[in-house]
Formats: C-alpha cells, structure tokens, sequence
C-alpha cells in the first residue's frame, strides 16, 4: 500500500467513518487486479486502524467478538493495495491481492458463488479446495477463519 493513498499517523481520518450503533462498518474485499468482489465482513476502527498501518486484511469477528486477521487459519492473507471509503462515509472498500486464490471459507474464490435462477439460490461457483482441507475442521456460516 502506498504511503501517500493513507496517512497512518493521523488519527482523524477513522473520525470521518460513520460506524453503525455497534462501532461497525462494512467492508467489501475487491479483487484489486480482476474488479472480482470476494467477501464482505465487518471492521471496527481498530481493525480499519491495523489494516491500513500493516498493509493486510484485519476485520472484526462478530462470532467471536474479537480481531480476525484474514488467512490465520487458512494462509489466504489479503493483501492492502488501497483502502476507499463510500460517498455516505459508511462502507470501506479494501482492494486487495488475495493469496491463494480463495476468499471464501467454503474453499471458493468469493463469497458470492449463488445465483438466482428461477426463485432458486444456485451455486455457481467450483470449490477450489475442500474446507476440511484448509482448516482441518467442518466450517460453519460464517465467514469468519
């Protein structure tokens, strides 16, 4: 990430964010090479904080209330090469390089692999690699590592 795209040193730049009732804002992985959306998952303003000043992907879990470092588990780090902010001040945009090719606990590229196809949700995206695989254990819901 570019020094002069994000001036880590000064604090008020997170002041300009409008953080939900709960300290939260949305925050959608693009692909920063293919435009591909990837993921969404949530920040607080220390995690928006760590992402910028360390260059890779840190959300909030909601599940389990703490800081999730994409690809601590899985080795799928996302990484920082611009962090925007939406004309309402209330959605962060992160493109990044996704290593691995997978975003997505399911063991897909991206979270969104379901079409609507005749009032049906259908999975149109392949597993890459089974999630049993990567993190050893059965994966629920969330997308959370």
């Amino acid at each position: 990430m570019q020094d002069s795209e994000a001036t880590v040193g000064a604090p008020d730049w997170l002041d300009e964010i409008r953080w939900n009732a709960d300290g939260l804002v949305p925050a959608i992985a693009q692909d920063a090479a293919t435009g591909d959306i990837l993921m969404m998952a949530w920040m607080n303003a220390e995690s928006l904080r760590l992402t910028a000043e360390e260059g890779q992907a840190v959300y909030w879990s909601r599940s389990r209330g703490k800081l999730w470092r994409k690809g601590e588990t899985s080795g799928h780090q996302q990484v920082i090469s611009e962090i925007r902010l939406d004309c309402d001040e209330d959605v962060i945009l992160l493109k990044v390089e996704q290593k691995g090719g997978i975003a997505c606990h399911t063991g897909r590229r991206s979270c969104f692999y379901r079409r609507l196809e005749n009032a049906k949700w259908t999975s149109v995206d392949p597993v890459l690699r089974d999630p049993h695989a990567i993190y050893g254990h059965k994966q629920g819901g969330s997308n959370d590592e």
